[in-house]
């Protein structure tokens, strides 16, 4: 196969490191100093090395810029967040935007269009840099759902693919380590399927947060933990179940950070004598002293109302619970951080992420274990002990209390094909491209053709094409085609797909494998094509748009000489205009943002 270089994208083949065995990422709250007393926390209560990431939450959004929440935030605790890293040169700090509190709206206006996108970062950038942050993570609960509309999916995935590359500019030009960019997801399936592109994400962004927690609460009518490690056969919910979820749909095992939670949820039991798992409730016990939130215990509020407390310990979950009377409490203590850390050592996964290090026992006035009892074992088997031989826990890994695979729920994963299938997910719906195959013989070229400049940016160059005729099935009208321009190399082959998806239209796709120093890639055409209007010889061509894919690996099947390249890639296509000259008349045509997934299989003799 020849080769062709291509370089958009190659950075993103590159796995990021920076020297840690795995990732203990942990939130800091700008609201923790503002805690009664002893509960007040501060950046310079922090211990610089027991994290490898701090992440500072919240920033908030105004015109669609990126801007602090409030003066103090901008003039006293960024700068005072950020000096942590004069102790640990090592240490990573990021801000977080967004936040359940956050909505979505100003999101969805910021994500709406490319001008909004581009002033969004634009200004992350400008105050990423200002104020000393290593990257941005994105915090938005959640696209298309809480108001959001459903194309906030896709308009989400142009942002971080846009951010990435924003990014990666940014630091050519300025000779400093590229910005990150992470994102904290939810851990619920339905969730998932709804707001994210998961292989997607685990592209482009440096690593994933998920959000392993709130899984129960007193929003619900019966007892149930807030974290536990693994689900029980009638309920599926878990850490592991999330975590398992994220990696079956295709996100990198070393990406997905899960979460830890330094709080518990509580319940008001209906009845004292009914005190176990699932029993019944009616809303919220009693807030905390500190948090003064109903139904939430920061840990260190924990360990004040478990001294007085009946503890149990849920066998199959790894996780305690307490209960006073009527007040019911599931919360995680050391034992339990000391099984999900093991649990994230076993099953190889990127780290662990806290949300908040503020709500650990910071100064360690509230439990009698020393300061950050909780994050401290974090710290010590993911962190310090990257060649610890402590041997992981029995956790009897079994389908009914593991719950690690999403079982009969069905899942948004592609299958193997054994031909070429291409899917197109425009915002807002779902178009499927099958295998109806044939050569393209005598493929032309024009020069450069603003398809692919040298340094992997789309090239706005405007392009003059002729129409040829096309015919498509039994039945269907005759169409219109454009044909498709492609720089000629050497050993690379090309193919179309045709189908029809109405019966006046008609979508022509084209595809060129390549092998680009090594690195397979396929680079994908994608046009639709109008036929001619009625009562009118006026005929009509709109080109949705280019893209190139990154593959996954390329395997040799055991016993055979057959090699297959898988390609499963999700992209996006920047705007882009055309010129068509159907009968001679020119026409501009606009190219459409789209989002496309691409499986291919090919065959060596």
């Amino acid at each position: 196969m020849g080769r062709l270089l291509l370089l958009v994208g190659l950075a993103f083949l590159m796995k990021h490191s920076d020297g840690t065995a795995y990732k203990l990422v942990c939130y800091f709250t700008n609201w923790a100093h503002s805690r009664p007393g002893p509960a007040s926390i501060l950046p310079h209560d922090l211990d610089p090395f027991l994290c490898t990431h701090l992440i500072f939450a919240f920033a908030s959004m105004n015109n669609n810029r990126i801007v602090a929440q409030n003066l103090h935030d901008e003039n006293f605790l960024y700068p005072e967040f950020n000096k942590l890293k004069e102790r640990n040169r090592e240490l990573k700090t990021l801000l977080s935007i967004g936040g359940w509190n956050f909505g979505t709206s100003r999101f969805t206006t910021m994500l709406s269009t490319l001008a909004n996108r581009e002033t969004f970062i634009d200004s992350v950038i400008s105050f990423l840099r200002t104020h000393d942050f290593d990257g941005l993570d994105l915090f938005f609960l959640y696209p298309g759902l809480r108001g959001s509309p459903t194309h906030d999916r896709w308009n989400f995935l142009f942002l971080i693919e846009e951010l990435q590359f924003a990014f990666e500019k940014e630091a050519l030009l300025t000779q400093q380590p590229r910005l990150l960019l992470s994102a904290a997801v939810s851990g619920i399936p339905h969730i998932i399927q709804t707001s994210y592109d998961v292989r997607f994400l685990g592209r482009r962004l440096d690593f994933i947060n998920v959000l392993s927690y709130d899984l129960h609460g007193s929003w619900e009518k019966f007892t149930g933990h807030n974290s536990p490690l693994f689900s029980l056969p009638e309920d599926s919910k878990s850490s592991a179940y999330a975590m398992n979820y994220w990696r079956k749909l295709g996100a990198p095992t070393d990406k997905l950070i899960m979460g830890f939670p330094t709080y518990g949820r509580t319940f008001q039991l209906i009845k004292a004598s009914k005190n176990g798992l699932q029993a019944a409730s009616m809303g919220p016990a009693s807030p905390g002293k500190y948090t003064k939130q109903a139904g939430f215990l920061a840990y260190f509020e924990v360990c004040s109302f478990v001294q007085r407390a009946k503890k149990h310990w849920i066998d199959h979950q790894f996780v305690p619970y307490a209960y006073n009377e009527k007040e019911w409490l599931g919360y995680d203590d050391t034992v339990s951080f000391h099984h999900k850390a093991m649990f994230v050592k076993k099953e190889h996964f990127g780290g662990a992420m806290v949300w908040t290090l503020d709500m650990d026992d910071v100064k360690g006035t509230f439990c009698g274990n020393g300061p950050f009892p909780l994050v401290h074992v974090l710290n010590e088997l993911l962190v310090k002990a990257e060649f610890n031989s402590t041997p992981l826990p029995q956790f009897g890994f079994t389908s009914s209390v593991n719950s690690s695979g999403p079982g009969s729920e069905s899942l948004a994963v592609t299958k193997a094909l054994t031909t070429d299938t291409i899917k197109i997910f425009p915002p807002g719906g779902e178009v499927m491209f099958t295998d109806v195959n044939r050569k393209h013989e005598n493929m032309t070229i024009i020069s450069n053709g603003g398809f692919m400049t040298p340094g992997g940016t789309a090239s706005p160059t405007t392009h003059t094409v002729a129409l040829e005729s096309n015919t498509m099935a039994p039945g269907a009208k005759t169409m219109t085609s454009l044909d498709l321009l492609s720089e000629t190399t050497t050993g690379i082959t090309g193919t179309f797909q045709t189908q029809t998806i109405r019966k006046d239209i008609m979508a022509t796709v084209h595809y060129q494998s390549v092998t680009p120093a090594g690195i397979n890639k396929t680079l994908v055409y994608l046009q639709t094509m109008i036929p001619k209007e009625k009562g009118t010889s006026k005929k009509k061509a709109e080109v949705l748009g280019k893209v190139t894919v990154l593959p996954r690996e390329i395997t040799r099947e055991k016993g055979t000489s057959r090699e297959k390249a898988e390609v499963l890639g999700t992209v996006t296509v920047p705007p882009i205009d055309m010129l068509v000259t159907p009968n001679r008349q020119s026409t501009i045509l606009k190219w459409e943002s789209l989002i496309t997934e691409v499986e291919t299989y090919s065959q060596d003799g």
